[in-house]
């Protein structure tokens, strides 16, 4: 049996301001933005993973989700609560320059971890942790 990681999802609370930053300032692919019964199917992906989706989805896409549930997924949201994705990249300090040059917000600075990446990370424009992971050459 062969399993393999198709799509993993990221909270996001505006589809265009989303897609900005991760097609734009990420270079990441936009694979779908389908319009669907007043949803949207948005889906990104780094041109190096052709089979891996990442798909930028309301903090609570669920039709059936009470405004209660609704309205606490989007207060964690807002407070960098919900899980982001770690990304890996060949050059962290390069991957850093560009992703700061174009405003992105800053939570690390590029640093030597003792669990052997060098990594840093930003938050997304709705507010998610993404981390950018390079293996240190021993």
């Amino acid at each position: 049996m062969n399993i393999k990681l198709a799509q993993c999802f990221i909270a996001v609370d505006d589809h265009d301001k989303a897609l900005a930053f991760y097609r734009d300032v990420l270079g990441l692919q936009v694979r779908n933005d389908v319009a669907f019964e007043g949803m949207r199917w948005v889906t990104v992906g780094s041109p190096a993973q052709p089979d891996v989706e990442i798909v930028l989805e309301p903090p609570l896409a669920n039709p059936n989700a009470s405004p209660a549930d609704r309205q606490a997924m989007a207060e964690l949201l807002a407070k960098g609560m919900l899980r982001g994705v770690i990304f890996s990249t060949d050059d962290c300090d390069a991957t850093f320059e560009r992703i700061r040059a174009a405003g992105g917000e800053v939570l690390q600075e590029p640093m030597d971890q003792h669990y052997g990446v060098r990594d840093c990370a930003f938050r997304d424009p709705s507010g998610n942790m993404l981390r950018f992971t390079q293996p240190l050459r021993r």
